[in-house]
């Protein structure tokens, strides 16, 4: 249920609250009030895309905010739970949605961010939207399978096991198509293929070669400076100069000098030690140094064959690859789809064998998707005709026709047509070609009566449903969208008083001019003030006595049949 919707800063919407009610929820007022912008924003709320254009003009943003008690709402509880939302015992669920003219969207569910198609995904299990673009659907034959399906969830079922199926068989398509291009185009990628492996494997290139090699030609590059270096390092180390001695034998001495002197005092004792670990640390890595020399070998054919070995492997970097181990990885690749070409005959038989035995999956599974789209299509032109018959049809026949086509498509290999009939004695004819306005209005209130009680959503929105619609049919009308709201809450904007007079609450939408800017303002009426918008909605601005007793009688007659119901 819907408790309250909070509106700013949307189109003429400075700043509203409305709170709703159970049952039927009416929205009346002048033409281009504001009626369907207060539908709009609730729209936003449910996850449909938001729009620069729908900020007040002056304003940064607009914010709408949604307060949703979902008690009898278990599938929202599942949806929200994954997404970490916590909904507290009093099963209310906030939602707010704040959208800025540089785009910024922001959207909360119980104070916890979520994206829009998380919004999209609750919005559609929480309020079930009938504008009047749905009456125009009915016009649009490929929009009855949708409707079909969505009467018996079996159907629903099985066609979840065939979309799985479809989507192998596709892709089994698109690898046939891709493998019978022309034989051209085979021999010249084999021609390219065959070149770049062979320029490849003529490389011979190892894993972590580069490295290897980046490692060793700063060595190459300053190997005299290195020898220099390292024989200068062992001669201070082990030799004698300008009459001083090594460091090592300095150290030596030091050694014997502090060995003589713990004979005497043990204090010195830790200075001993520090120094003998030196002089054996020190004697090590002369011994390293000594042997470092003895191994360095000076080649110039080793630095000349090194830069050229990386001038090859920068060369194959830039067509195959950013390191050695992408280039052997694309080597790879490309001695497997050789493969795959060479073995072409091959491959297009074991695919075609695929496409065989996956078609005859669709063939079975579309059968039975064809049989309950049959039954299903008997029991919901029935239970549709039962309800027209209670909207003034008393004469129309409708039935559906499922037809078997020679294709599978996404959604089967079927064909639905609605067949429609407004006259007795008239063969039943494609709806799309000979229903009126009115008769299209009536025909999808049916449809919302029959297929509610298999809808999750326990909020339904009617937009001017009475569209085309007036006298005798309102009153039917009424009546029926009354019985709807008997089960479920229902918004409904209206032109017609047969419908405003079953009003279990009554919003009354108009336009203000304050200074030099139009607002719309939202106010729930009372008893009273309903009646008074009733007699308005008869007779218009001129309020007579007797338009005033006919909307007193039309109020009271509706009270007596929402009691009885």
């Amino acid at each position: 249920m819907l408790k309250s919707l909070t509106v700013t800063n949307f189109a003429l919407i400075e700043q509203a609250m409305v709170e709703f009610d159970e049952g039927l929820n009416i929205l009346t007022g002048e033409t281009g009030a504001g009626k369907s912008i207060l539908i709009d924003a609730l729209s936003i709320i449910l996850g449909n895309r938001a729009s620069v254009d729908s900020i007040r003009t002056g304003c940064d943003y607009f914010r709408v905010e949604a307060v949703f008690d979902i008690s009898k709402n278990s599938t929202i509880y599942k949806i929200v739970e994954d997404q970490g939302i916590i909904v507290e015992d009093d099963a209310i669920l906030i939602i707010s949605r704040r959208f800025s003219r540089q785009g910024k969207n922001v959207i909360l569910i119980n104070g916890c961010h979520v994206t829009v198609t998380i919004l999209r995904q609750i919005g559609e299990k929480l309020v079930d939207m009938h504008g009047q673009h749905e009456n125009q659907a009915l016009l649009r034959p490929e929009s009855y399978l949708f409707l079909l399906d969505a009467f018996d969830n079996k159907i629903k079922d099985i066609l979840g096991e065939y979309h799985i199926v479809y989507q192998n068989w596709q892709e089994i398509m698109k690898q046939q198509s891709l493998l019978e291009q022309n034989s051209r185009e085979r021999a010249q990628r084999i021609d390219m293929l065959s070149w770049q492996t062979q320029e490849i494997a003529a490389a011979e290139l190892k894993p972590n070669e580069e490295e290897d090699i980046e490692r060793q030609l700063p060595v190459l590059a300053n190997v005299e400076k290195i020898t220099t270096a390292v024989n200068r390092a062992y001669f201070l180390l082990e030799q004698s100069s300008n009459g001083m001695k090594g460091i090592l034998p300095a150290l030596a001495e030091v050694k014997h000098e502090l060995e003589v002197i713990a004979r005497y005092d043990n204090r010195i004792q830790g200075q001993l030690t520090v120094i003998s670990d030196a002089l054996y640390q020190l004697e090590e890595s002369c011994m390293d140094l000594r042997v470092y020399s003895d191994q360095i070998d000076y080649d110039p054919n080793n630095l000349s064959v090194l830069q050229e070995r990386m001038d090859l492997i920068y060369k194959l970097k830039k067509k195959y690859g950013g390191s050695t181990a992408e280039i052997l990885a694309y080597y790879e690749s490309a001695l497997s789809e050789l493969s795959d070409i060479h073995n072409y005959d091959k491959n297009i038989i074991k695919l075609r064998e695929q496409q065989k035995e996956l078609e005859k999956s669709l063939g079975q599974l579309s059968e039975k998707i064809t049989a309950l789209r049959q039954e299903a299509s008997k029991l919901l032109a029935k239970q549709i005709c039962r309800h027209l018959n209670d909207l003034g049809m008393t004469n129309a026949k409708f039935s559906i026709e499922v037809t078997k086509s020679s294709n599978f498509t996404f959604n089967g290999a079927d064909e639905v047509i609605f067949l429609f009939s407004a006259n007795l004695g008239e063969q039943t004819k494609p709806l799309y070609k000979i229903a009126s306005g009115g008769e299209l209005s009536r025909i999808a209130l049916a449809i919302k009566t029959v297929c509610a009680h298999r809808d999750a959503a326990g909020i339904m929105v009617f937009d001017e449903i009475d569209a085309g619609i007036g006298g005798q049919a309102g009153h039917m009308v009424a009546e029926k969208v009354a019985k709807v709201a008997s089960t479920r809450q229902v918004l409904c904007i209206t032109h017609l008083p047969q419908i405003a007079c079953m009003a279990d609450r009554h919003i009354y939408i108009k336009k203000q001019i304050e200074g030099e800017r139009t607002n719309t303002v939202i106010q729930v009426l009372d008893k009273e003030e309903q009646l008074l918008e009733i007699t308005r909605m008869i007779s218009g601005t001129n309020i007579t006595k007797i338009a005033l007793d006919n909307a007193k009688q039309m109020f009271d007659s509706a009270y007596r049949k929402k009691e009885k119901w």
